[in-house]
């Protein structure tokens, strides 16, 4: 017959305190000191895109760390600091394909098989409490569409799964460190 061990509780009830120092079990690593974060709006210096592009970036990002960390969000002066810029929003043929249709030579005509939408984002990142993982560093991301699809028919929503990529590479960077 086994008895009750009331050390053994207690330790099972501390546990998860003792546990949480530096590490989250959602794969955030950051130092006890740190419990804020500011993100200053993102600006789009290439000119291209939606006219909203940096607004939904500055706020999809807000709510990614807001949502996986437990930073409280300040307008300016965090613990942790974000800024970005989109540097690059670029549309171009990812796939080039030989269609069979004879031209004046009889060879065929080169087309894209595929279009890519690539976005290039600047990020200067500042850790006032570890200036060791400062960084100013662009990260990018792309999706392909289909030839026929024309970048104005682009949707908000197949930007942001371009964008969601960047934001977890920048979150994987600054707090998770993978």
């Amino acid at each position: 017959m086994k008895t009750y061990n009331p050390a053994r509780f207690l330790l099972l009830l501390c546990l998860p305190f003792l546990l949480s120092g530096c590490y989250s079990f959602s794969g955030v690593n950051l130092s006890q000191d740190v419990k804020t974060i500011s993100i200053t709006n993102f600006n789009n210096a290439s000119g291209q895109g939606p006219s909203n592009l940096q607004q939904f970036i500055t706020e999809d990002f807000k709510d990614y760390f807001q949502r996986n960390t437990t930073l409280r969000i300040l307008p300016q002066g965090g613990d942790l600091q974000i800024e970005g810029q989109v540097l690059s929003y670029t549309f171009s043929p990812a796939a080039i394909q030989r269609s069979d249709i004879p031209t004046g030579g009889n060879i065929g005509l080169d087309q894209a098989g595929a279009n890519r939408l690539t976005i290039v984002v600047q990020i200067n990142y500042t850790d006032t409490k570890n200036p060791t993982n400062n960084f100013d560093q662009s990260f990018s991301g792309f999706a392909d569409f289909p030839p026929s699809l024309d970048i104005n028919q682009i949707s908000q929503a197949q930007i942001r799964q371009i964008t969601e990529r960047i934001i977890y590479s920048v979150f994987t960077k600054t707090v998770a460190n993978w």
